[in-house]
Parts: C-alpha cells; sequence; structure tokens
C-alpha cells in the first residue's frame, strides 16, 4: 500500500514541475479579473512613462487649436484662409508619430471652428492630379471644365517641433519637452502667430514608445 502511494505521489510530482516548466517555456499569465481598462485619452493611465502621452496631445493640441482661431490674420481675413500642413520636427528621445500634433489641431478646428479656416489636403495630391487626368482625358465626366486650374494654394503653413532635455541618474529619469507651434505666412515667410506647452515628468523607469 505503501509502495503504491510512494508511486502516486512521484508521478504527481513529475506532472506538476511538466507543467510549471511548460508555464515558464510558453511565458503567459493569464491575469484575473479585467485585463483592458477604457480610459479617455485625457486621463494619465497606470501604464506611463516620461514620453509624449496621449493626455499631453490633447493638452497641446487643444491650446493650439484655440491659439490659432484667435490670430487676427485669421479672424479678419479676406474670405477663408487656407492652411497647408508641413510636417512636425520631432528632436525628442522618443520615437513616436510627431504629425499626429497637426492631425489633431485640423480635426478639432474643422469640427469645432468651421468656416473659420481651410486646410488643403496636399498629402492627396497625386490622387487629385490622376482624377483630373481622367477628367481631361475625358474617360470620366467632369461637372466643371477640367482644363482650369482648381486646386487652391496657400495662405499659411501650419508646423512644429518637438524639442527635449533629459536627465537621468541612479534615482530615475527626468524628462522636459516643449512643444512649439507655428504659422507662417506662405508668401512673405513671416510667423504671423506661434504657441507653445511644455510638460516635465520624472519616473523610475523608462517606458517603450512606438
Amino acid at each position: 500500500m505503501n509502495l503504491n502511494l510512494d508511486r502516486w505521489s512521484v508521478s504527481l510530482s513529475y506532472a506538476v514541475v511538466a507543467g510549471l516548466l511548460a508555464g515558464c517555456v510558453s511565458g503567459v499569465q493569464n491575469p484575473r479579473g479585467v485585463s483592458v481598462t477604457e480610459m479617455k485619452a485625457d486621463e494619465r493611465g497606470f501604464v506611463a512613462g516620461t514620453g509624449v502621452e496621449s493626455q499631453d496631445l490633447v493638452r497641446v493640441a487643444d491650446k493650439m487649436a484655440r491659439g490659432i482661431v484667435g490670430v487676427p490674420q485669421v479672424t479678419r481675413a479676406q474670405g477663408t484662409p487656407r492652411v497647408v500642413l508641413d510636417h512636425v520636427v520631432n528632436e525628442t528621445r522618443f520615437p513616436i508619430n510627431k504629425d499626429i500634433f497637426l492631425t489633431r489641431i485640423r480635426a478639432q478646428l474643422n469640427s469645432q471652428a468651421a468656416g473659420k479656416v481651410v486646410f488643403l489636403a496636399r498629402d492627396r495630391m497625386a490622387t487629385l492630379e490622376r482624377e483630373r487626368d481622367l477628367k481631361r482625358s475625358g474617360q470620366v465626366t467632369s461637372g466643371a471644365d477640367p482644363n482650369v486650374v482648381e486646386f487652391k494654394g496657400a495662405d499659411f503653413f501650419l508646423t512644429g517641433k518637438l524639442s527635449s532635455l533629459t536627465t537621468r541618474s541612479s534615482k530615475g529619469v527626468s524628462d522636459y519637452i516643449l512643444y512649439t507651434f507655428q504659422l507662417i505666412d506662405a508668401r512673405t515667410s513671416d510667423i504671423i502667430w506661434e504657441g507653445f506647452e511644455e510638460i516635465k515628468k520624472q519616473g523610475l523607469e523608462d517606458a517603450v514608445y512606438r
């Protein structure tokens, strides 16, 4: 009887060890409870670092959009000013999608300040030119004379830059990021407006940004 119990115990031990090894190899750990939490974009989550987060994007874009609609050259313009987005320069150590700031600013102005500024789809020029050529060749119909150049020129360019300072020590890491955006006169190259926001964060560990 004791011999059978000993054999059963040994078999059970092998099974437990095998299960543990299999778990270690797979690296999968099933979390208990809710594994994903939906949050607002302007909330600071429990997964965060010292770099650019969604709440920073919302904060910066909101401030820049409010600044643009208050520019005298925009509010007092003869007709609706046309704006082209120019690429944002990222001088920080974080590999982020930098142009998402301009996308957020444009979307906010188009949805909340429609008619005050018009954005030109310069990033779609290849598609627009192809459509124009199809109309000119008669392959597709046209509601207007396709030989007339109707692509609008820009009155202003909206661009920006992300700059940063980083400090590291045995106690952690500190990142200061300066967000600057400019509205530039396309005819004179004058900077008619500039807005900025600065955010500093400290933490014990770095997060991975993609």
